[in-house]
């Protein structure tokens, strides 16, 4: 049975995505000097970003961008389409996007509202990007159909969920993600279990330690599963942390993006088309 996390998620997700690395930068406000450190700080830990959603392709068109956080993406968005509209479930987001559009003399609006329920009409963008948020919602596919609904035919959604076969997962859940897989190649009846508070925490966590309220961890199998309605998708993987194998042997996270990031990465990037 689905269930409906969309007033949970707004209470949680309140604060803003990105405290945690904000308190970690020292940032205890919202000035344009602060937030540009923020976001240099940002995309020099996922230096990808732009390879997966593109701005270029982006560029004077009408693009909605679903999941704000600490806007530093969507500040992005806005500057390089013709028309952005950010949307997110809780308030803070929304005035976080609003601030920046503003500070920045950008064009754009931003809403609060959820993706079970798009409140755009049919075919009412070219663009599409959601990083970090579907697999919050306790229903993916319903998130990716929305999708398809408002936009326009050729459109583009940029969406990123996390992976359920990453290296974390066989690592720190190995009997979990060999069930997950026995349910992917069909070799036992597929059971529908919610991820636990540790597995959620890990991945995003308030700056109180409390985890958030649903997390969903997808294969590119499912995924695809999901898409087909669209004329062609891509996945690329993406995202790693420092690994420590023993107490000699230490591997930084810069050096293993290009290697582990890219064949068992946190994080699944997909681009489809309409």
């Amino acid at each position: 049975m689905l269930v409906n996390f969309d007033k949970a998620n707004a209470e949680f997700w309140n604060e803003l995505c990105g405290s945690t690395f904000a308190q970690y930068l020292g940032i205890r406000d919202h000035s344009e000097a602060s937030l540009q450190r923020f976001d240099s700080a940002y995309m020099a830990l996922y230096p990808y970003l732009f390879e997966r959603v593109s701005l270029t392709e982006l560029a004077d068109k009408r693009v909605l961008e679903v999941g704000l956080g600490y806007g530093t993406l969507g500040q992005k968005i806005a500057k390089a389409a013709a028309a952005y509209v950010g949307m997110d479930i809780a308030e803070m987001p929304v005035r976080m996007i609003r601030h920046r559009l503003a500070m920045a003399g950008v064009p754009g609006m931003a809403v609060r509202g959820s993706m079970l329920e798009c409140p755009f009409p049919a075919e009412s963008f070219d663009g599409f990007v959601s990083i970090g948020c579907f697999h919050h919602t306790g229903d993916v596919a319903r998130c990716i159909d929305e999708a398809y609904r408002i936009l326009k035919p050729g459109g583009t959604a940029y969406i990123m969920v996390y992976n359920r076969f990453s290296y974390r997962q066989w690592l720190q859940w190995p009997r979990e993600t060999i069930g997950a897989l026995l349910d992917e190649t069909g070799l036992r009846k597929r059971t529908a279990k919610r991820s636990s508070e540790e597995q959620r925490r890990a991945y995003d966590a308030s700056t109180d330690g409390e985890a958030a309220p649903e997390t969903v961890f997808l294969s590119i199998g499912q995924l695809r599963r999901m898409l087909r309605r669209y004329s062609w998708v891509t996945f690329e993987k993406e995202n790693c942390t420092d690994l420590a194998i023993s107490r000699l042997c230490f591997i930084p996270r810069k050096t293993l993006l290009p290697s582990l990031g890219k064949t068992l990465g946190l994080d699944i990037y997909i681009r489809a088309r309409k």
